[in-house]
């Protein structure tokens, strides 16, 4: 098991924990030419940043052939597990494996009441966010999506906007959820608190608005996607 310090130690560094960080949202294979470009570097210092990584199991590397002939190509991805570091040890998988099982045992009375907890949830760490800025003015739109690409790097979605002439949607699409290990028995409780926390979010920017689920990693695909219409 890796000592604590290490693990702190090699992401102390800030630009490969903002490697890190990508990676993470975005959970796809990367080359050290891409880190080198993404993030303005040498290719031999985004080398080392992924290197230092591996070293501490946040990322893993493999050989993939690129299509064009000759070797396999090296890439990196980040690891499905993230990386938990607790003093004394805890284990919070546990306590939410005990909490889903609570919810699904219980049925759609518990749900609901789960659902509207995550809601408030939502509501509430946004909330934190506008009285941490204390802005005595209306916020723009770009302010408020500002503020949800700030949120998004806590939670693990990215969020992307779309116009016509009279919407703008929004698009979250979640490439690495923190609670895929549950996917396979509480999927749907999962979804509906991950959305319902969404929707929090998105409410107490925009006022209530209605969100609909476009893809799903329960339906075999690689990612979830929701979708939230707001007025202009």
């Amino acid at each position: 098991m890796l000592h604590p310090i290490k693990i702190t130690s090699t992401l102390a560094d800030e630009t490969r924990f903002s490697i890190y960080e990508y990676m993470l949202q975005y959970k796809k294979f990367v080359s050290v030419q891409e880190i080198a470009e993404r993030f303005n570097i040498h290719s031999n210092v985004a080398r080392l940043h992924l290197t230092k990584l591996s070293e501490i199991d946040a990322i893993s590397a493999e050989y993939l052939k690129t299509g064009k002939g000759g070797r396999p190509g090296r890439v990196y991805k980040v690891n499905d597990e993230g990386i938990n570091l607790s003093f004394p040890r805890r284990d919070p998988a546990s306590l939410i494996r005990w909490s889903l099982e609570l919810i699904y045992e219980l049925g759609d009375e518990a749900l609901d009441k789960a659902r509207d907890i995550s809601y408030e949830d939502g509501k509430q760490s946004m909330q934190v966010m506008l009285d941490e800025i204390k802005r005595k003015f209306p916020l723009t739109f770009e302010d408020k999506i500002a503020l949800l690409t700030k949120s998004a790097k806590l939670i693990g979605y990215v969020p992307e906007v779309i116009e016509n002439e009279q919407t703008k949607s929004l698009i979250f699409s979640i490439f690495n959820c923190p609670f895929h290990n549950q996917l396979e028995k509480y999927g749907n409780i999962v979804c509906q608190l991950h959305e319902s926390y969404l929707k929090g979010q998105v409410d107490i920017l925009f006022g209530k608005n209605e969100i609909s689920q476009v893809e799903s990693m329960m339906d075999a695909c690689s990612f979830c996607k929701y979708k939230i219409a707001v007025h202009n």
